[in-house]
């Protein structure tokens, strides 16, 4: 015992007096602009851990530059004793194998589960046959016809009647203001009306006082910022945190509050109005929490509270993320945005307009077939996933199509956010923004490519179920703003990714819109 706690204190004491040394030798190196002097140095007993804790900061490009230079394929190891073995790869070959050829190995584990425990019992978590039954049951409820329409009512009707006054507005006065902020708000709102029947109102000004909702969506995101940087960390320190009540597990500790009392009162929002409807057929059909409640094998509150903040996590954070980057890059590129009104300008010549103020809106069964909208909602999620990593456990040694052996416990991470700056699996333009790479010959049909080459709707069984519905929203929502604003990124703005479970913009993004002339 007294040799085990010694080699433990000299590993901690050597991370407190090298890791700081380290980070600020690779900070200065960074700024030299040398950054091949940062590659992962295997140092005696400590191996790669002050590599990654130096670039914890800059992650994703750090994972982007390592796999460039390693063949998209690396190993990574922490000290002795404190579990970390990583395998990170994002090689297509690789990834086809984990998610689809052998995909019973690689579970998320049971470590990803304790870290996002608030989500425990719920897609997010899960695997095996509680997956299978879970996303059965959610996949019946999405393909139900009535709820496709609710869904696409909602969309536009929020469009409609919440975002586009709200555009109108602020194109008047010229005031700027932050899209992902708004576009937060705008999916938080649409994420929850078709799943209990409720609009939360984050949306309208006159709802900015309800503390719990806003609360709830700043809790979303402290579980994603924290929860990544925990997936980084020895579990034996997180949950020491956890049982000391200090550090990020303390915000953790409020978030979860906050968020299960959001779940709570939603459940008891939609059992209430349920009372009032004597159709339950109806009920059945309205909202998709509604199923679930009825379910005598989802009668436990625990697991209806997880589900539910899973879902806003899944449906929320993923599109109103990549809302906020198609801004961006689409304000960079006026070509393309003109592409985009040239795909459009038929549908707008069959609709008219009524009123000085009034404005177009795109509806869903409008906008299915336009081919060139949806490539360039593919090009910005391969540049800039809204998930950028994934995590999964090795169940069994095995060995990967690269050749590299992997073994029982080891963590895997697949770099989605690295996949796509990869030349070898995109080509020497790899890094520019080309919408036209999705298409056909002809620009008439989306070009085929395999989900375990473009991982933005994960791949293999685990397939994203809202993929179809994400993308009419974001097909909704783009056409409608482009066609009656010109949107423009205001100067002296640093763009850069937030290190989190979901790539956010660090410090938002400050637009000021302009109506556009007919």
């Amino acid at each position: 015992m007294s040799i085990l706690f010694s080699q433990e204190l000299l590993i901690y004491t050597a991370l407190v007096l090298l890791v700081p040394l380290y980070c600020l030798y690779s900070r200065v190196i960074c700024r030299s602009g040398n950054p091949a002097l940062v590659l992962p140095t295997n140092w005696p007993i400590l191996h790669m851990f002050p590599s990654f804790l130096a670039n914890l900061h800059n992650l994703h490009e750090y994972l982007t530059l390592v796999l460039a230079g390693s063949g998209h394929n690396f190993r990574a190891h922490g000290p002795p004793g404190t579990g970390l073995r990583f395998f990170v790869t994002c090689d297509p070959t690789n990834v086809r194998h984990i998610f689809t050829t052998n995909y019973t190995n690689f579970p998320k584990g049971a470590e990803f589960a304790d870290i996002f425990d608030i989500v425990g019992g719920s897609l997010f978590t899960i695997d095996g046959e509680p997956s299978h039954q879970q996303r059965a049951k959610v996949k019946g409820a999405l393909s139900n016809p009535r709820m496709a329409a609710t869904m696409a009512a909602c969309c536009c009707d929020k469009v409609e009647n919440g975002l586009l006054p709200f555009f109108r507005r602020m194109a008047s006065t010229g005031t700027p203001f932050d899209v992902q902020e708004l576009m937060s708000r705008f999916m938080f709102d649409l994420a929850a009306m078709p799943f209990f029947g409720v609009d939360p109102g984050l949306l309208s000004s006159e709802m900015l006082q309800d503390m719990l909702h806003m609360d709830a969506a700043v809790a979303l995101d402290t579980f994603m910022e924290v929860g990544f940087s925990l997936l980084m960390t020895p579990s034996s320190y997180w949950k020491l945190m956890r049982w000391l009540n200090i550090g990020p597990e303390r915000k953790l500790k409020v978030a979860r509050m906050v968020l299960r009392e959001f779940a709570a009162e939603m459940m008891e929002r939609r059992k209430m109005n349920t009372c009032f409807v004597g159709n339950e057929d109806e009920q059945e059909d309205g909202d998709i929490l509604s199923c679930f409640l009825n379910d005598p094998d989802y009668a436990d509150d625990d697991l209806l509270r997880a589900m539910i903040i899973g879902y806003m996590f899944a449906a929320r954070d993923t599109v109103g993320t990549t809302l906020t980057w198609i801004f961006y890059k689409l304000a960079q590129n006026p070509n393309i945005v003109s592409n985009i009104r040239k795909e459009l300008s038929p549908i707008a010549s069959r609709k008219a307009a009524v009123g000085v103020d009034a404005m177009l809106i795109f509806e869903p069964k409008e906008t299915r077939s336009l081919v060139y909208l949806k490539a360039v909602l593919y090009e910005t999620l391969r540049l800039y996933p809204a998930a950028p990593l994934e995590c999964k456990t090795v169940v069994a040694d095995d060995i990967m199509p690269s050749g590299h052996e992997v073994h029982a416990g080891d963590t895997i991470i697949i770099s989605i956010h690295s996949m796509g700056r990869m030349e070898g699996v995109w080509g020497e333009d790899c890094l520019h923004y080309k919408p036209d790479r999705w298409l056909s010959v002809g620009g008439n049909n989306m070009r085929y490519v395999p989900s375990h080459k473009f991982l933005a709707f994960n791949s293999g069984p685990r397939m994203c179920l809202g993929k179809d519905i994400a993308i009419m929203q974001m097909k909704t929502v783009i056409a409608s703003t482009l066609w009656n604003f010109d949107v423009e990124v205001m100067d002296g703005q640093t763009i850069q990714p937030k290190q989190a479970c979901i790539q956010q913009m660090k410090n938002g993004l400050i637009v000021k819109l302009k109506k556009r002339e007919m």
